[in-house]
């Protein structure tokens, strides 16, 4: 993987990651866009040219016209408008299967919640000129206020088991803009089981694999090569990178009848577990490094498509 940007701002991210330790990096001419023009953001603040958030979903609400805060989350759009919000998914995982421990109060969906998003957040504010905000949020996919953010994050989707309300939520979230990242889990079994789920929200739509010439792998660095990143425990110990039967790492798709990319779908592969634990000395640097890579990535191919 090779970086497209090596500015002081960005070895001060990658320092998170362990990269001070792999030695010194060669600081390049920033490539990033270019900042002098900035234009309007979607959630108020400016964007750099080539940086837009997607207008399709609808804008923010005042913060009186919203329905009471979610009981887990700092609710952020109660206290302020940024421009871009990195928003996990609530979602149900049932009652017996897979870590499900309900809706609000566990449940696999809050796997690595929060220090995953927010340690990545800082990654994230050092790289882009963006007005963002550092917190975790964290959203129900039944609740109106998912409209808000067009950046979706799902993990553990191996254990699943969607309401209507839900179904329907993220169809309507997808078919409006949105963007969904799916995460961290592993093998025939749990394939199955999202294959399943994702089915009822947009039936009839094909999954397909994501060539490295897609411009997802090029949206801000270049990602040659796909890493299965293990879980903390797999990573600090040398191995195995896999769990289950899932050895073979992928980055697959949906799309709508445009051509949009509605969903990125990383199978076998834990980036939120690189993103929680990069500072662990014992964590191997280029698992960290490519997580942190490959989310920097979504997001700018996110809010540029």
């Amino acid at each position: 993987m090779r970086p497209l940007v090596t500015s002081s701002k960005s070895l001060a991210a990658l320092a998170l990651c362990g990269a001070v330790a792999a030695g010194p990096l060669l600081v390049e001419e920033d490539r990033r866009v270019d900042e002098a023009s900035p234009t309007p953001g979607f959630f108020g603040g400016t964007v750099p040219p080539g940086l837009m958030n997607m207008g399709s979903v609808a804008a923010p609400a005042p913060p009186s016209a919203l329905a009471a805060p979610p009981q887990l989350g700092p609710a952020a759009y109660y206290t302020s408008h940024h421009e871009y919000y990195f928003t996990r998914a609530i979602y149900n995982s049932g009652g017996g299967g897979l870590r499900g421990f309900g809706r609000r109060g566990g449940g696999a969906w809050r796997t690595d919640y929060p220090k995953a998003d927010e340690q990545f957040m800082v990654m994230v504010d050092h790289l882009l000129n963006i007005d963002l905000y550092e917190r975790s949020n964290a959203v129900g996919l039944g609740e109106p206020a998912v409209r808000q953010y067009p950046f979706l994050y799902a993990l553990e989707v191996g254990a699943m088991r969607l309401s209507e309300a839900e179904v329907h939520g993220l169809r309507d979230y997808l078919a409006a803009g949105g963007f969904l990242v799916i995460d961290d889990f592993w093998g025939t079994y749990e394939w199955e089981n999202f294959e399943r789920e994702i089915s009822r929200v947009l039936p009839g739509r094909p999954i397909v694999e994501l060539g490295l010439d897609h411009p997802i792998f090029h949206a801000f660095y270049e990602i040659e090569e796909v890493l299965q990143v293990p879980n903390v425990n797999n990573g600090t110990r040398g191995g195995p990178t896999y769990e289950n039967d899932g050895y073979v790492p992928h980055v697959l798709g949906i799309f709508d009848d445009h051509e949009r990319l509605m969903v990125v779908i990383n199978w076998n592969t834990d980036l939120g577990d690189a993103w929680e634990w990069a500072e662990n000395p014992y964590y191997p640097l280029k698992f960290s490094r490519f997580a942190a890579e490959m989310g920097v990535n979504m997001i700018v191919y996110a809010m540029s498509h």
